[in-house]
């Protein structure tokens, strides 16, 4: 069986009319405001086959209330967008993958995000109709940070969360989740011309980055988890992904396929691509252009998945 996309809880009803009624006509709005995950479609241990057959992807961004959203969205041309209504949270700089989880006791999602120079993390839970965030502060010292994701290997011990940083002094930092903190792990120097990030692979012995430079180029970078071997880079496209402040990354498939979406902050909207399998300037880019829509006022987008499912992109 495989996961299911993890999808926001809607605030409540008041909240689903008020989106239907001033969102656009191409922008579907869910009717259910019941989380995904509260349905028994997320799993407590781990999925074994780790790519799905499932194509949607559920994109989060944090509004100016201060508040979060989210949209999912399925590919076509142009993609279709549904929306959830947003609910009150902290306003956020940076914010990391949100990660949902379901126990016999709660329904929840966590993630990490950074406020100013604060690094905190967020623990959402779904168990009634008003989400309920909570906040824990983790540490400063993350003003100089541009880009943070997170990769989450989970099917096989050990299992293990690295979290990423694109620094403003050109250097890609690497940290490994140590109990309620981060311990570094040592960085990577040649990032200067970098702009946006996501992860694309998590597996036992690697991650994969797909980044975007200034200037436009895609690259995905290949990241052992061995601390003393160096990122391998691959060109995928050289132009055409100037605009994206952030990306956002889904397995889409059962061969390795991903979606991607980008955003755009000067416009406030998002486009989403289909990738094959990673494999440079090999891979297979399918643009499906603008979410019709889909208009996200806030300063960037996150991937919204289960605990479980796995990137294989590469």
């Amino acid at each position: 069986m495989k996961l299911k996309r993890f999808a926001l809880a809607l605030a409540g009803v008041g909240m689903l009319a008020a989106t239907a009624a001033t969102g656009p006509a191409t922008a579907a709005v869910r009717t259910d405001p019941t989380p995904g995950i509260a349905k028994g479609n997320l799993k407590t241990t781990p999925n074994t086959k780790l790519a799905s057959g499932g194509c949607q992807q559920d994109v989060g961004f944090n509004t100016p209330t201060p508040a979060i959203n989210d949209v999912l969205v399925t590919p076509g041309k142009p993609p279709r967008p549904e929306f959830y209504s947003e609910f009150r949270f902290v306003g956020t700089r940076l914010n990391t993958t949100w990660y949902g989880v379901k126990t016999d006791a709660h329904i929840y999602t966590h993630g990490l995000f950074v406020q100013g120079g604060t690094l905190y993390r967020s623990v959402t839970y779904f168990d009634t109709d008003n989400p309920r965030p909570t906040y824990a502060r983790i540490g400063s010292g993350w003003s100089s940070f541009t880009q943070l994701v997170t990769s989450n290997y989970a099917i096989t011990a050990p299992n293990r969360s690295y979290l990423y940083g694109l620094s403003t002094n050109g250097s890609l930092y690497r940290y490994a989740a140590s109990g309620a903190t981060f311990r570094a792990l040592g960085h990577f120097p040649g990032f200067k011309g970098f702009k946006a990030m996501t992860v694309i692979s998590e597996t036992p012995t690697y991650d994969t980055l797909l980044m975007t430079t200034k200037a436009g180029a895609l690259w995905t970078v290949h990241i052992p988890a061995a601390a003393s071997t160096k990122p391998v880079l691959k060109l995928v496209r050289s132009s055409g992904f100037a605009a994206y402040e952030s990306l956002a990354a889904v397995e889409c498939g059962t061969r390795g396929g991903t979606l991607v979406t980008g955003f755009d902050n000067d416009t406030d909207s998002i486009y989403q691509y289909a990738m094959s399998k990673f494999n440079g300037s090999k891979t297979a880019v399918t643009s499906y252009g603008r979410v019709p829509g889909a208009t996200v006022p806030g300063t960037g987008i996150f991937s919204i998945t289960g605990h479980w499912n796995q990137l294989v992109g590469e």
